[in-house]
């Protein structure tokens, strides 16, 4: 799938499975639950044992156009190239590294920086980010994301870290292009409740769609 269809699908969705677990079989088992919930880019973090494992297990079970698969916590270019290896199809990080997104424009690949200051948002659409993961979240609110496309209307942001079903709407009414939820959509796993899982992702997505007019 190329770069731009890969954007225009995360857009289009508005959702970013962020998955972290203790093993491969509990990060598949959120995957699964996320796509029948109606979300289809998932985030393997490389907090998850064997992740670039992960990554390649889900690229070969399902089809690119079940899955829109990435790969999350990427520090380096080192692992960014790993994880385009093992099937990633975009690459995110907690923070900007320029020669990761470097890497990540080389192959045509989107790259998602992680920013929290308009001079690293700055920086980051400089490089060729695509779009930039607003993080941590928690720590502004959706005020942040207006307060950022004030002085640069250009930037597209997906704030993570904070993000709930209860204030969703807020986010994207904010201008966010796309929301990365985890614990809040994953929380299920904890206790092998992957239905619940199932059963949120709906309610992100309807939240979304509502707070878009559609």
């Amino acid at each position: 799938m190329k770069k731009e269809q890969v954007i225009t699908r995360i857009r289009e969705t508005g959702l970013v499975a962020v998955v972290r677990a203790e093993s491969e079989d509990k990060a598949v088992r959120i995957t699964e639950a996320c796509l029948e919930g109606g979300v289809p880019a998932i985030e393997i973090t490389f907090t998850v044992p064997g992740a670039h494992k992960v990554i390649e297990s889900l690229a070969q079970r399902f089809s690119q156009e079940q899955i829109i698969l990435g790969a999350g916590t990427v520090l380096d270019p080192e692992t960014a190239r790993i994880a385009i290896l093992s099937g990633a199809q975009y690459v995110v990080s907690p923070s900007f590294n320029a020669d990761t997104v470097r890497l990540c424009n080389r192959y045509r690949v989107p790259c998602m920086p992680g920013a929290m200051t308009i001079r690293e948002v700055i920086e980051c659409l400089e490089s060729g980010a695509d779009i930039i993961k607003v993080f941590p979240g928690e720590l502004f609110g959706p005020q942040i994301i207006k307060s950022i496309k004030g002085p640069v209307p250009q930037a597209e942001l997906m704030p993570t870290g904070g993000v709930t079903i209860e204030n969703a709407a807020e986010w994207i009414k904010a201008g966010a292009v796309a929301l990365g939820a985890g614990s809040s959509l994953t929380a299920g796993a904890k206790n092998g409740d992957y239905a619940k899982i199932t059963e949120t992702a709906k309610a992100f997505i309807q939240k979304i769609k509502e707070a878009r007019g559609r």
